[in-house]
């Protein structure tokens, strides 16, 4: 019989796209907060269950919770082998961890392992991946060739982003990541951001796959992200970074917003709730003003009266203070809001 090999952080992180399945024991909730890169949840207590071990430890014995706790692991584990891991194979190689590396993973590492499955646990667990995430996100921006894409909303930034990664370019897209597009109107549909912690682990991932010779292209950003904080180390190597200024004529701007927006002028109401998040920065007047034009379906005039009066000079006095680079920077046009426009302008981005 094996036991399971037990990881260390360092080779863990080196070996991760290596396993065949990352699995998660902790509790559907822990895991929810902040996950492994790709990890599957396979919690041997759910947080029902955590949470009644738990009371037991501290209110009448830590020798009960452990009995009691170990029954219900083992009943946990024994479905999971016979549901959500029957079918795989005698090679398969997954890595388990929990939030210590402790009592839960090692409950199901050591079963997985007595199966004949070739399984390994992550020392320190959960915990011990969270300070190596800090840690990385603290000294790798600096690291890197990181190049500003510029440029006021509805330029098109976020789209030749997309198409610059099409084009084999390294691409970190911030509001991917985020799940937000970083502006009043910016939450997505049907789409909740992630947590802090799994914002920085989305960063980290895609960071870990960069390589420091080639360029990163990036959108400046604010700090924030929606709700989401860009790391302190990465803002500021984005802000000392090199720039592209993006432009695109009006019309284009607004039909492009009209586009990614979509689902406010489906839904007013939430389109008029965020509005009157401006009321502070605008009065009552211009926000009616904008109110009525999108109630009169004039939804060109609509955005681009957004653009002149709110965006455009929030983008600039923010360009102005935080990317020096972007003063005197290569300009390109996006010139059209079709794929040819966009592809065009993105391979103007990697010439110049």
């Amino acid at each position: 019989m094996k036991d399971p090999l037990v990881i260390p952080i360092d080779e863990a992180v080196g070996a991760l796209d290596g396993f065949d399945t990352i699995v998660d024991a902790r509790s559907p909730a822990e895991f929810a907060d902040d996950h492994l890169p790709e990890a599957i949840n396979a919690p041997v207590l759910d947080d029902a269950e955590r949470a009644l071990v738990g009371t037991i430890y501290r209110q009448r014995s830590p020798f009960e919770a452990r009995r009691i706790g170990a029954a219900i692991v083992s009943r946990n584990i024994a479905a999971l082998i016979d549901g959500a891991f029957a079918a795989q194979p005698r090679e398969w190689r997954p890595l388990v961890y929990c939030w210590r590396g402790g009592n839960r993973s090692g409950a199901l590492a050591t079963v997985l392992a007595r199966v004949g499955w070739r399984t390994s646990v992550l020392a320190g667990g959960y915990q011990a991946f969270r300070r190596r995430v800090i840690a990385d996100l603290d000294r790798w921006p600096a690291t890197l060739r990181l190049h500003v894409l510029a440029g006021r909303t509805g330029t098109g930034k976020s789209l030749i982003l997309q198409r610059l990664a099409a084009e084999g370019a390294q691409v970190l897209d911030l509001e991917a990541i985020a799940r937000h597009r970083g502006s009043v109107l910016g939450p997505l549909p049907d789409s909740p951001q992630p947590s802090q912690k799994a914002f920085e682990t989305g960063l980290w991932n895609a960071l870990r796959r960069f390589d420091p010779l080639r360029p990163v292209f990036v959108e400046s950003e604010s700090r924030r992200v929606g709700r989401c904080h860009v790391p302190d180390a990465l803002i500021a190597a984005m802000r000392n970074a090199p720039c592209t200024l993006v432009e695109a004529p009006m019309p284009v701007r607004a039909r492009l917003l009209l586009r990614e927006y979509r689902h406010f002028t489906d839904d007013r109401a939430n389109l008029f709730e965020r509005l009157d998040r401006l009321l502070a920065l605008h009065g009552h007047r211009q926000v009616d003003a904008w109110k009525t034009m999108a109630d009169a379906g004039d939804w060109l005039a609509f955005v681009e009266s957004l653009l002149a009066v709110h965006y455009d000079p929030a983008y600039d006095r923010s360009t102005q203070r935080n990317y020096l680079h972007a003063e005197g920077a290569p300009h390109v046009t996006l010139r059209d809001d079709d794929e040819a426009a966009i592809r065009e302008a993105a391979l103007a981005v990697l010439a110049g």
